[in-house]
Parts: C-alpha cells; sequence; structure tokens
C-alpha cells in the first residue's frame, strides 16, 4: 500500500516541482500547487455540491418514510431508493470527491517526506547511498534513517554538498538543485520541512496542527449549514466530524510543516469555493428548479394528450336538443 501511495506522490511531485521550478520558495510552490489541484478536481466539487443539495432537499421525504417503514428495514432500503430514483439523487454522488483530497493528501505527504526522489526525482539508488554516508559523519549518526531520512539529508546538505562523497555521487546540477532546494522551505518565518512534535506544543509551529483542527472542523460546519444538512448530522456522523479533524490535527503534529500547510491551504479553499457554489446549488434554489421542471412537465404531457372531438352530426344534434329547451 505504501508503494501505491509513493508512487502517486512521484507523479504529484512533478507538479510540485514545476511550481517549486516558477517560484523557488517551497511554501509559494504549495499554494500554487493547491490552488492547481483545487481547479483539477473543480467538476466533482460541483458534483458533490449538487449532491449534497439534492440530500437536503429531499430531507423531509426520507424522514417521511423512515417514520412510516421504520420497522420494516428491507421496505425502507426499496423505498429510499425509488424516492433517489424518482428524484434523480445518487447516494454515491460525493463519494469521488471525498476520495480524491484524501489521495492527493497522501501523495503530497510521499512528495514532502521523500522530496530528493519523489519531487526533485533523483536516482533512489544515489540518495539511499547518501544517507548512508550522512550517518557515518560522527554527530550525524542515524540522523538519516526512517521515512523522514530524505528531509533530514536535505536539511544537512548545503554543509556537506563540497564533499569528495557527494561530489562524486551527484553531478554538478544535481548538487547545485539540491543546494537550491534545501534553502526554499523558510516560509513566513517557518522551516515547513521542520515537525511540529520534534519542538513540543510550546513552539510557533505547534499553531499548524491547531489551525488543521479548526480550518477542518469550521469548513464542515459551515458547509453544511450553508447546504441545509446540519439536522441530518446525528449520532456517529456528529462524533465524526469531530474525529476526522482531531485525526488531521494529530497527523499534522507529527509531520513536516508542509503537509500541514497543505490541508489548512485546502480546506480554506474548499470553504470558499463551497460557499460560492452554495449560492448557485443550494437546497432553495435546488427545490424552486425542481418544482418548476415538474410543472414544465404537467404542462408538456397535457399538451401531448389528443383532444377528442365528436362527429359533426352528434353536435348538430346536441345543439338541436339546447335550441328546443330553449323554446
Amino acid at each position: 500500500m505504501m508503494e501505491i501511495f509513493n508512487f502517486f506522490g512521484s507523479i504529484l511531485g512533478y507538479v510540485l516541482w514545476a511550481a517549486w521550478y516558477l517560484v523557488k520558495n517551497f511554501g509559494i510552490a504549495i499554494i500554487l500547487f493547491t490552488i492547481f489541484i483545487k481547479l483539477v478536481v473543480f467538476p466533482f466539487t460541483i458534483k458533490q455540491q449538487k449532491s449534497m443539495a439534492n440530500n437536503a432537499r429531499i430531507q423531509k421525504k426520507q424522514q417521511e418514510l423512515r417514520e412510516k417503514y421504520g420497522n420494516n428495514k428491507e421496505k425502507l432500503n426499496e423505498e429510499m431508493q425509488k424516492l433517489y430514483e424518482r428524484e434523480g439523487v445518487s447516494m454515491s454522488g460525493g463519494c469521488l470527491t471525498s476520495i480524491i483530497p484524501m489521495l492527493i493528501m497522501l501523495g503530497l505527504f510521499y512528495s514532502v517526506a521523500s522530496p530528493l526522489t519523489n519531487t526533485l526525482h533523483l536516482d533512489a539508488a544515489k540518495v539511499s547511498e547518501a544517507m548512508s554516508y550522512i550517518n557515518t559523519i560522527p554527530g550525524l549518526e542515524a540522523t538519516a534513517q526512517g521515512i523522514y531520512g530524505q528531509i533530514e539529508l536535505v536539511r544537512i546538505f548545503p554543509n556537506i554538498a563540497d564533499t569528495g562523497f557527494i561530489t562524486n555521487l551527484f553531478s554538478p546540477a544535481e548538487i547545485s538543485n539540491i543546494v537550491s532546494f534545501s534553502g526554499s522551505f523558510n516560509f513566513l518565518g517557518m522551516d515547513l520541512l521542520t515537525t511540529p512534535s520534534s519542538l513540543g506544543i510550546f513552539s510557533w509551529y505547534f499553531l499548524i496542527p491547531v489551525l488543521c483542527f479548526v480550518s477542518a472542523i469550521g469548513s464542515q460546519f459551515i458547509m453544511m449549514k450553508l447546504n441545509g444538512t446540519m439536522n441530518q448530522q446525528q449520532g456517529c456522523m456528529t462524533i465524526m466530524m469531530i474525529v476526522f479533524p482531531l485525526f488531521s490535527a494529530y497527523i499534522a503534529y507529527t509531520v513536516p510543516s508542509a503537509v500541514g500547510f497543505y490541508w489548512i491551504l485546502s480546506y480554506v479553499i474548499s470553504l470558499l469555493q463551497s460557499v460560492i457554489l452554495s449560492k448557485f446549488f443550494n437546497p432553495v434554489s435546488m427545490i424552486a428548479k425542481s418544482e418548476a421542471q415538474h410543472v414544465a412537465l404537467l404542462e408538456m404531457n397535457e399538451a401531448n394528450v389528443p383532444r377528442i372531438y365528436a362527429p359533426a352530426s352528434v353536435n348538430k344534434g346536441i345543439n338541436k336538443n339546447k335550441s328546443k329547451k330553449k323554446k
């Protein structure tokens, strides 16, 4: 599974590298990367917004079915399915847009966790040799190991770039790129390669997981309020609304700050998208549109019904009877 996410991270790394190549700052590169990804998945975002608005639109009908068939799960599911088909609502409409951001997040994590192989796309064997070399330097033993070994290598690379081992291992162009890359992680006074947990809760870096939690739970709350789905969140769903932001905050606390920074940007941009889209796809407008379509359909059906006219002889007879009665 890790290999799959690592491969996905390598693909996203090309986009991240292109953004970094333009601005030479990893923080700004993540901003450009996030905006680009949001534009790519924007059609799916619209689909998810429509799905949420449609679910809010039929909420009352769903509740009526639950009250009527609450004791018969099989019949309830059957009637619910009929309701979805009749109303043109898909239960899986928002699933894809929930999966894609998760894949992007994991891909970005592996791009950041393995910046030399997934973002700069250097030869993995050379990077591994360089990490092994660092572990032989007194005072740096065991620093370039584990999942964040490449991050440590990037951090100290400018100090070892002119050593014979490194100059023989990498080409001058590769060394220049790594040195330039190493100095580009400072953004707004923070080193985005730093893991907040390594400095504790009393450092400025602790703001990243905190902002990650606030932006996650805040964006969920506002988006559900805009789409009229607040009343649908009961029981375990309400708990999950809090658990997921807490989990994302914990992850942001234990991984390089660049990942948490991306999450915060992603949540904020998603919220802005939802606010804008809610102006066009909200339960009120969806209900009005549905009713208008229903009236138009009735008028169309009525117009297509053939009128039955009585024969002329029958009409004459009816008219004669009417004239006799008048006399």
